[in-house]
């Protein structure tokens, strides 16, 4: 070690708290004073208390129930409703797949999944105005709906 380069060390250094507490420790310091000791801090002395700053917990549970509510709604509107009955127009497509669709005869889920299954993607991928994007969209749509799809790519 270097001689000369460290603090001295004072093995008797008293602590002082604001709240007239003292101990004894060794530090580099012959006294130490602090503000504050585990005889007045509030989480040692059992005062300390959970602040909710301007009901900041209270609207965090509102949310939650509100997020809750919207969610069963959701699910409730999704069991209400069978793809054979879903308008394609309630479906979050571009109006010109919407148009597209019915042009073809598509006006509900129910029908875009028949002509699917009847046939294929490659046959409903002929018609005009339908391409492979546009039913890999709808399926997409159908599933986040909570569709069951058949081939789905939807979750691609």
């Amino acid at each position: 070690m270097k001689e000369k380069i460290h603090p001295t060390w004072y093995p008797n250094a008293v602590v002082t708290c604001a709240c007239g507490n003292t101990w004894v420790t060794g530090a580099t310091q012959p006294e130490i004073k602090t503000d504050i000791c585990s005889k007045c801090h509030p989480f040692y002395t059992g005062e300390q208390r959970i602040v909710d700053t301007e009901g900041q917990v209270d609207r965090f549970i509102k949310r939650l129930q509100v997020r809750d509510n919207k969610r069963q709604e959701a699910e409730e509107r999704a069991a209400s409703k069978t793809p054979l009955t879903l308008p394609i127009a309630e479906l979050s497509l571009n109006s010109r797949y919407i148009k597209a669709l019915s042009e073809a005869g598509i006006a509900t889920a129910g029908d875009f999944l028949g002509r699917l299954e009847s046939d294929g993607e490659d046959k409903l991928a002929e018609a005009p105005g339908i391409n492979p994007k546009l039913i890999h969209d709808v399926k997409k749509q159908l599933a986040e709906r909570g569709y069951s799809v058949s081939n789905a790519e939807a979750e691609a």
